[in-house]
């Protein structure tokens, strides 16, 4: 399993903790853009952006590049990925947990169903 530091793994959970961050990283993740580029699909102000682009910096998982006055904006992934391994830990707990249950209700309705009886009609003479 990954080790994140706690604070490390507080700030990715933290920036993907927002809509606003999580559609700007799926933004990200088609081509690099420009703050203006990301805040465009939503109604809000450029420094209200560019907040949510410092969480997403201060998470690792943005760089952001100066190059005059544009400020370009560009995934990096590693962060996630590493995110995405600590979840996987959860995701085979409850999947062994819920294959244990399916196993659980399967025997229990094989004990609760009833056993097929032979209408006397088809049974063989002299049984009852």
């Amino acid at each position: 399993m990954v080790e994140l530091q706690t604070p490390q793994l507080d700030a990715v959970f933290h920036a993907l903790g927002d809509a606003t961050r999580r559609q700007m990283l799926r933004d990200l993740a088609e081509s690099e853009r420009t703050v203006g580029e990301l805040a465009a699909p939503f109604s809000i102000s450029l420094a209200a952006a560019s907040k949510h682009i410092k969480a997403l910096e201060s998470a690792g998982l943005i760089r952001r590049e100066v190059k005059g006055r544009t400020h370009l904006c560009r995934l990096e992934p590693e962060r996630l990925s590493a995110a995405h391994e600590w979840l996987s830990f959860y995701q085979r707990f409850w999947s062994d947990r819920l294959d244990e249950l399916e196993r659980l209700l399967r025997e229990d309705d094989a004990r609760r169903a009833p056993t097929p009886s032979v209408p006397k009609s088809k049974r063989p003479k002299g049984e009852k």
